[in-house]
């Protein structure tokens, strides 16, 4: 205690009228920095999640009978039906094998002869 009382007799406050510069500051000093964070987020990850959401979909719109598809679930398959009223797509995975899958649950087609 006695030590709290030196220190504060070496570094007396401030008169309660005068702000020290460089302490505290107000919300028009932060306002460019705020602004600055957002842009920096919204450009690192709100915008490429909503450019590489839209390719998806328009991925899916596209989808047509016979195309190589890989579910989210890591499962290779040919499309066999797509029922755009129910969302479904049924995936033909082997001879008579055939599973009713959203559509949103089709990551990705595959290219060419990939597998």
């Amino acid at each position: 205690m006695f030590q709290a009382l030196i220190l504060a007799q070496e570094n007396p406050a401030p008169p309660a009228g005068d702000k020290p510069r460089g302490q505290g500051g107000d919300l028009f000093g932060m306002l460019p920095l705020m602004l600055i964070m957002f842009a920096i987020i919204y450009f690192l990850l709100i915008r490429p999640q909503s450019k590489e959401r839209k390719r998806h979909q328009q991925m899916l719109d596209a989808l047509e009978k016979n195309d190589q598809v890989v579910t989210q679930g890591g499962i290779y398959g040919t499309v066999a039906a797509i029922d755009k009223e129910a969302a479904t797509v049924s995936v033909k995975i082997a001879d008579n094998v055939r599973i009713k899958v959203s559509r949103a649950a089709i990551a990705r087609k595959i290219a060419g002869g990939e597998k």
